[in-house]
């Protein structure tokens, strides 16, 4: 509820007093790599976040959605809190509702109404922390959902309620 008025979390709020604020993606899945500077000066720029939009695409259908721009503001600090350098390996954005059910259906554990579908979440990893370390962060931060898939070597992190699952 926080977010649909445009309030973030506690965590997120108080991300600093930075000029900018720019993120290093990667999608394993297309392979394709950009560096984005998406809010500055206090404005999240809507063309910066079209590029995220089309990045953090359902890859498997090509469909785009709206990615909520607090989930770049946790991905950012939560990459600050571990002081890493390395650029955001994403394995899942996006996800379209015929993709989320088609997961549903064949994954045991996987949400039927997944953050994924809202633009709200993302599946990553850092090359350069280790995926323990990432994931005890994520969960410090208290400042959404956070599942830990060791075996599959990601991180889950959503900007939806305060909940973890996985591990």
């Amino acid at each position: 509820a926080a977010l649909a008025a445009g309030v973030a979390s506690p965590a997120i709020a108080n991300i600093g007093k930075a000029n900018f604020r720019s993120i290093a993606l990667d999608n394993l899945h297309t392979g394709e790599k950009a560096t984005i500077d998406y809010w500055v000066e206090g404005t999240y720029l809507p063309d910066a976040l079209h590029s995220v939009n089309h990045i953090l695409r359902d890859y498997r259908n090509g469909e785009v959605h709206a990615i909520e721009p607090h989930l770049l503001d946790l991905v950012y600090l939560l990459q600050k809190r571990v002081e890493s350098s390395a650029v955001v390996q994403v394995i899942s954005g996006y996800r379209s509702p015929a993709t989320n059910a088609a997961m549903h259906e064949h994954i045991a554990g996987d949400a039927a109404h997944s953050q994924h579908m809202k633009g709200q979440a993302m599946d990553i990893r850092l090359a350069d922390i280790p995926l323990d370390r990432l994931h005890n962060a994520a969960l410090a931060m208290q400042a959404g959902g956070v599942g830990f898939y060791p075996s599959l070597d990601f991180v889950h992190v959503d900007v939806g309620r305060v909940r973890r699952w996985g591990g």
